[in-house]
């Protein structure tokens, strides 16, 4: 049962993902009904904490909490520093007790490096996944989730994640009524359609590489056009097998791939910039129809092309 939580925050702690966990955890709401938790911020010797917004913290407990809890959770910290030895054999006797282990957004880090990410699924903010993949590469880094539940360890992705994965884990121990109540407290949905790759910055630009880049922003131009691997592979002057041995070799993925990736992206800049309809964003950026359209941003993002123009649409101030 989910009763004693216990957050370390390290050098250059994040306040916001911090006072989430605050939020979900450290907030006595027994009088209205809502399970209450013994919350502990924790800090190496109790010594106290800079955060990223320059100001300082005192944590009123060092790591002897932790030793204890049902739940330890790592916030985001600086990530170019080691890990304190001592957090990282909390986090890893935690783990072998089979309390649940939390990182919020960059808080991954440490939990990689306690050696917990290895061969396990995980996440972090999508700026730093590729990092995490080559800090730690036995870990199985997923860009496209909100959150990862692998066994008893949890990653979530940035900022607000936190607020989903915290749910996730008061549903799974306390039931589905209990997270609802306590999102519906917060002001918060009790569940979050999709995936953080709704979130990825999407500029359309040529890719850089040795030989296809004229072609690639040619075909960047005229997405709205058919391309296929044949009629690309006629304009650089190659059999069709040839090319697309080379494009993947340059791009590191298939023709297909890279297309439906760079139609989707200018999709989301339509949606997201223009008034057009879906049918004729479907058109303009060669998917041939809203139906097709749908399907790519349901594979890719998770979501609905009206979805996602409800929550990214510029609106004129």
């Amino acid at each position: 049962m989910l009763r004693n939580v216990a957050v370390i925050a390290l050098p250059e702690v994040a306040v916001f993902e911090l006072g989430v966990l605050c939020e979900l955890f450290g907030y006595d709401r027994t009088a209205e009904g809502l399970p209450g938790y013994t919350f502990s911020v924790c800090s190496v010797d109790g010594a106290p904490v800079r955060t990223h917004a320059g100001f300082s913290i005192t944590p009123d407990h060092d790591l002897a909490p932790a030793a204890e809890a049902d739940l330890v959770a790592i916030v985001p910290n600086d990530t170019d520093r080691e890990p304190p030895e001592a957090v990282l054999d909390v986090l890893r006797a935690a783990h072998a007790r089979g309390a649940w282990v939390m990182s919020v957004c960059t808080g991954a880090f440490v939990l990689g490096a306690a050696g917990l990410l290895d061969d396990r699924r995980c996440t972090t903010h999508w700026r730093h996944t590729e990092a995490l993949a080559a800090r730690f590469p036995s870990a199985k880094v997923d860009p496209n989730v909100l959150y990862v539940a692998d066994g008893n360890i949890l990653t979530s992705a940035g900022t607000s994640a936190a607020v989903d994965c915290g749910l996730h884990l008061i549903r799974e121990e306390q039931g589905s009524a209990v997270a609802t109540m306590l999102a519906r407290r917060m002001v918060v949905p009790p569940h979050r359609d999709g995936g953080q790759a709704q979130f990825i910055e999407s500029p359309v630009q040529p890719v850089e590489c040795e030989t296809l880049q004229p072609l690639l922003t040619h075909v960047l131009e005229t997405l709205d056009e058919p391309h296929t691997v044949d009629t690309l592979a006629a304009q650089a002057h190659m059999a069709p097998r040839t090319f697309a041995r080379k494009f993947r070799a340059e791009t590191g993925a298939t023709p297909h791939d890279w297309l439906t990736g760079q139609r989707v992206l200018l999709a989301r800049r339509l949606l997201e910039d223009s008034d057009l309809g879906v049918d004729t964003i479907a058109v303009r950026a060669g998917f041939g129809s809203a139906a097709t359209l749908r399907h790519h941003f349901g594979h890719r993002l998770n979501t609905t092309p009206q979805a996602y123009r409800s929550m990214f649409r510029t609106r004129s101030s």
